[in-house]
């Protein structure tokens, strides 16, 4: 029995040494691997056995190439993930703000896990964590988690939120609040997660910041119905959703017509999407038509092209922008007199 246990055990860390300690530059041959499952596993083995195993191993999926030169051996041409893919996903976690440095660090590591330890050494020489903006709320992946349990199952949830806010000196302090949300969706936006809840006495959705959340709690009353508070009527839509905030800002959703600069057309593409509704105006400027929610956040975002951007319609967005515009010249002027 020892014996057949022994040889289930080889296959399985055979598999793992190859995907380890294999790649295009790095070629094991019989010897490598026999002394490999010997010094990490314990395990001893005639060298002719792993020839027929590395056949076993084959037929099982694995993309194990033979090589003639520049060594005889085998090297996994593919794991479960593509050496991109996995500097996709180690750069993606380490820009994420939301993760602490602590759960960045072993998040990483276990993504380079999937890849050989050649090709995860070239990933740590390429971190940067310590000189980034990091969430210091270590317990985000339990809100996540809780979150995204509350809104499969259609719950409310309560929770504490905290913000800054400046004291009497002037001192940056937190101030935490209490809510009672019917959560909707999770969504990663410019590299912050936000939930997209309702707060019972509004009819609207409002997006919270996760790594603020702390102390959820899933409770038994059935969530708000999102039909009664969003344009939503079957799913909630979350990538269109998206598509009309602007830096996670909530607001009414309705159609905006912009006249925008010819040398904007790339930027306007990229924000939303290539069936985006342009026509010609002239011949430096195209009218833009879509749907947005009007709010502080689009009030920005067309800012700052300067006059690159002109609203055209609704009254409202155009009010919004001359209103901050005459604040930000009075605000210098009044700078400028007192200099």
């Amino acid at each position: 029995m020892a014996g057949q246990k022994n040889t289930k055990l080889k296959l399985l860390y055979m598999k793992d040494i190859l995907e380890r300690y294999s790649d295009e530059q790095h070629i094991l041959n019989s010897f490598d691997i026999a002394d490999k499952l010997e010094n990490l596993y314990g395990l001893e083995c005639e060298r002719k056995s792993i020839y027929k195993d590395i056949e076993v191993l084959i037929d099982y999926g694995l993309d194990i190439i033979k090589t003639r030169t520049p060594k005889n051996g085998f090297f996994l041409a593919s794991g479960k993930f593509e050496s991109a893919e996995i500097r996709l996903l180690s750069d993606a976690v380490q820009a994420a703000d939301f993760i602490t440095k602590n759960k960045t660090k072993q998040l990483v590591e276990k993504i380079e896990s999937f890849t050989s330890i050649y090709r995860a050494d070239t990933l740590k020489r390429q971190v940067y964590i310590d000189n980034r903006a990091k969430s210091t709320n270590e317990t985000v992946f339990y809100v996540i988690d809780a979150l995204d349990t509350a809104i499969k199952t259609n719950k409310k949830v309560s929770f504490n939120y905290s913000r800054r806010k400046l004291d009497d000196k002037y001192a940056a302090k937190k101030e935490i609040k209490s809510f009672i949300l019917s959560p909707y969706a999770l969504i990663w936006s410019d590299d912050h997660y936000y939930l997209v809840a309702n707060n019972e006495k509004y009819d609207n959705l409002m997006n919270v910041r996760i790594d603020r959340i702390s102390q959820v709690e899933i409770l038994s009353e059935k969530a708000r119905s999102f039909t009664e508070v969003s344009p939503y009527k079957t799913y909630f839509d979350t990538a269109d959703y998206v598509s009309k905030s602007f830096n996670m800002f909530s607001g009414k959703t309705e159609v905006i017509e912009l006249r925008c600069s010819n040398s904007l057309l790339e930027e306007i593409f990229d924000r939303f999407g290539e069936k985006v509704n342009t026509r010609y105006y002239d011949d430096k400027r195209f009218l833009l038509r879509t749907e947005a929610n009007i709010s502080e956040g689009l009030c920005s975002w067309i800012m700052q092209f300067g006059p690159g951007i002109e609203v055209v319609s609704p009254k409202i967005l155009k009010d919004m922008i001359t209103d901050r515009a005459i604040d930000i010249i009075n605000m210098y002027k009044k700078g400028n007199k007192n200099e």
